[in-house]
């Protein structure tokens, strides 16, 4: 069964744009549960747009799931992390420019100092995933320095399902998922567990989860739009039983 870690980063955006104290994320985190969800993915990003410092604290101490945080591989946010210890941290490249993560972590131009990060959090007791573009340098990279889960960039993919067909039988689509399947069978064939994300939904996560040895799938964005009209719990629900196999109604 694929795993889904539900990312909860735009509960915290609706409060923020109102400087208040709901939605709680905590909230957000255990409705998510209650639906399903085998994991908890937040963004704790430098300028603090969403996520804050004390949600992070509050989510490793009140959430009974995996705690998966997603961070840039700076001495702030890898010293937060050391202290709260999550199950997983995932490494990220970061803009303040950028509205969402846009594109891969680049190991490979910055492999000493990540070799250095690695290190660090499994002194800490907490495995590392990176999130990387499906580029076979950067998943050899990614094995040179330690890590022993890759999170494959799935936006590509995604991008060309809305654009360019919304099936996955178009043209443009099957580039990207077989871009997706040499990707997953190199991580896999270097001993590293697979998972996947970016911009997934109900419409395009299917095709995804045939990947091969995809463990887990991480997905927010759509879950939390979804979850306005029925509810976290719902939204959750109708994922994971697409992720496993049933139609979406």
């Amino acid at each position: 069964m694929i795993k889904l870690g539900v990312n909860i980063d735009h509960v915290a955006t609706i409060r923020q744009a109102r400087q208040t104290y709901e939605p709680d994320p905590v909230w957000a985190a255990v409705e998510a549960q209650l639906g399903g969800a085998d994991g908890i993915t937040i963004h704790l990003r430098e300028d603090r747009r969403h996520i804050q410092d004390h949600d992070v604290r509050r989510l490793r101490e009140l959430t009974h799931i995996k705690l998966n945080l997603e961070m840039a591989a700076t001495e702030e946010m890898v010293s937060i992390a050391c202290a709260i210890k999550p199950e997983m941290a995932m490494l990220v490249p970061e803009g303040r420019h950028e509205v969402t993560t846009e594109g891969g972590l680049n190991i490979v131009e910055q492999e000493q100092h990540l070799r250095t990060v690695v290190s660090r959090l499994a002194q800490a007791g907490i495995q590392t995933s990176v999130f990387i573009d499906a580029e076979l340098a950067q998943m050899a990279a990614a094995s040179r320095i330690g890590v022993h889960v890759c999170e494959l960039h799935t936006g590509p993919y995604a991008l060309a399902f809305h654009t360019q067909g919304r099936d996955e039988e178009s043209q443009a689509v099957k580039v990207e998922l077989a871009k997706l399947r040499t990707a997953s069978e190199a991580i896999s064939n270097a001993g590293m567990r697979l998972n996947a994300g970016h911009a997934l939904n109900y419409a395009n996560v299917q095709p995804v989860t045939a990947l091969p040895n995809i463990r887990e799938l991480h997905i927010g964005h759509a879950i939390v739009s979804r979850a306005v009209f029925v509810g976290m719990r719902e939204a959750v629900r109708e994922m994971k039983n697409l992720i496993n196999g049933t139609p979406h109604p």
